[in-house]
């Protein structure tokens, strides 16, 4: 697994490890998550426990960037990309692009499982939250 720094508030760098529990005894079926520092925080979670815990980042990480106005990058709608996600209140993801001549076709996914797609002209300013 990747190991992950994170930095508490006074600036101490913590590892991050997140494993899943040994096949053949009693952690099977678990996930491990530790933070070495100063001392090492165990926690232990079930499957369902830590895609819970993954949405909850993702939904904050969405909210922290949301609240970061000057951070945006802005791209031409040519160079749009799946996976990038515009700016704005909700999280609007690109899913596909198609160009036509001068035109493109953006088909956008909202972070409630809507689709549409837009056209733009290629040379048209896109703000982006987040770049794929």
């Amino acid at each position: 697994m990747p190991e992950i720094r994170m930095h508490t508030r006074d600036g101490d760098t913590h590892h991050v490890e997140v494993a899943p529990g040994p096949a053949g005894n009693a952690d099977a079926g678990q996930i491990h998550i530790g933070a070495h520092g100063s001392e090492y925080v165990p926690l232990v979670a079930t499957p369902a426990q830590a895609r819970e815990l993954a949405a909850a980042l993702l939904r904050a990480a969405d909210e922290a960037e949301a609240q970061a106005t000057d951070t945006y990058e802005t791209v031409k709608a040519g160079e749009l990309r799946r996976g990038d996600v515009r700016t704005g209140e909700r999280t609007i993801t690109v899913d596909r692009v198609r160009t036509d001549g001068d035109t493109v076709h953006v088909t956008w996914t909202s972070d409630v499982g809507r689709q549409w797609t837009q056209s733009y002209a290629t040379e048209a300013d896109i703000s982006l939250r987040r770049r794929a």
